[in-house]
């Protein structure tokens, strides 16, 4: 079946081409200041998490008055199972998140046996700025150090991602055959939006598509909610990279991947496609939150409906697959409700008044009701018993 789209609008289309060929006429790059990262090259998880820490403390553009808070919603973090540890699983976040990504997962995962730990990819954790300076095989470094670390502290390890930090997982792992496993959320193998192959070029010429203005919120105490140009032109060389990759092998290891049917973000076909001809394993799942016709439902992808109007849901999110209902930030009583999401102006300021609302991915709309973006996985405790099945059929 296929599914709807969002697409760009055909005058983003025309602004993305116009600054393209802008950047092909001058010749040359928007000059970009030194990267200001967090120091790397740790000899222990411990001490990487504590560095990072510190460096977020001195740089980040604090939201709340929560400084310790929001340090530990933005730092590195482990968590430890009640047993000593055979496995470990190292979870990636995406463009413009944080570890945070995985507060639920990584709590589910350390119930299931597995020492847990969370990395924060350079540029982050800050405030967006300090993303122009980031290069793609700056997040590679700091997965490829910490996977080393982890390695070192367990027999067995695993990787996970969430969209961009997805992509990063799959790619270490088809280039390191010691990865026992993956677990790839809303992976952004390919974007769901068209012309996005525009981006280092116009990333040449301007380093904003929405330049920060004064009163306009640039990032919450969780996340980043505007990220620099050349950012997007990075997470652009990192789906190319894994799909090359993936296109020439399989990964015939346990993997579970989850999509949205109606994430604005990825590519969901291109993802399902992926799947079925390269990750082999016969354990491996594809969890789908959508409506997929029973001819189009292979055996190892399971299916989930995503409209609940009981609890006031049209559709998933890219992000929603992550949390749990109980999150206390992001989940039916999370304190953090996201009204940004492609509605009009009286509609979003209803949203922040807080009127009653439904839940959707970003763009959605009825005429009649008010959409803010779903942030939690009512089904999450059966996509965690997935994952344990799937993980736990690992020697």
């Amino acid at each position: 079946m296929a599914r709807p789209r969002t697409r760009l609008a055909p005058r983003v289309l025309a602004w993305l081409a116009t600054m393209s060929v802008a950047a092909l006429a001058a010749g040359c790059a928007v000059p970009r200041s030194p990267a200001a990262m967090a120091p790397t090259g740790q000899d222990s998880f411990a001490t990487y998490a504590s560095e990072t820490r510190a460096w977020i403390a001195q740089r980040r553009d604090f939201q709340t008055d929560s400084v310790a808070d929001e340090l530990a919603w933005n730092a590195p973090r482990e968590w430890r199972p009640a047993a000593p540890a055979t496995r470990g699983m190292l979870l990636v976040h995406g463009l413009g998140d944080s570890p945070w990504s995985f507060a639920d997962i990584g709590a589910a995962l350390a119930a299931q046996g597995f020492l847990v730990r969370t990395v924060l990819l350079p540029g982050h954790g800050t405030r967006p700025a300090d993303l122009v300076g980031v290069d793609l095989d700056d997040w590679r470094r700091v997965l490829r150090e910490q996977a080393a670390i982890l390695a070192r502290d367990v027999p067995q390890v695993f990787l996970g991602g969430f969209s961009t930090g997805a992509n990063l997982a799959l790619e270490y792992a088809l280039e390191h055959d010691s990865v026992q496993g993956l677990l790839l959320f809303s992976p952004a193998l390919k974007s769901g939006v068209p012309g996005d192959w525009l981006l280092p070029w116009v990333a040449r010429v301007t380093p904003w598509l929405r330049a920060p203005a004064p009163g306009t919120a640039q990032q919450s105490a969780l996340r980043y909610l505007n990220v620099p140009t050349h950012a997007f032109a990075q997470y652009y060389r990192s789906s190319v990279a894994v799909r090359h990759k993936i296109a020439r092998t399989q990964f015939d290891k346990p993997a579970v991947l989850v999509l949205a049917e109606h994430d604005s973000v990825v590519d969901v076909e291109h993802a399902m496609q992926t799947f079925a001809a390269r990750f082999t394993h016969p354990g491996s799942r594809l969890i789908y939150y959508g409506a997929l016709a029973p001819q189009a439902t292979p055996g190892r992808v399971l299916v989930r409906t995503d409209r609940l109007a009981a609890q006031r849901i049209s559709q998933f999110s890219h992000m929603g697959v992550l949390f749990a209902p109980d999150n206390p930030l992001y989940g039916v009583q999370g304190t953090q409700r996201i009204c940004w999401n492609g509605q009009g102006h009286i509609e979003r300021a209803r949203c922040l008044a807080g009127d009653p609302v439904w839940y959707s991915e970003w763009g959605y709309r009825e005429s009649d009701k008010v959409h803010a973006r779903l942030t939690y996985n009512p089904w999450f405790d059966w996509q965690s018993g997935v994952i344990a099945g799937v993980m736990g059929g690992v020697d």
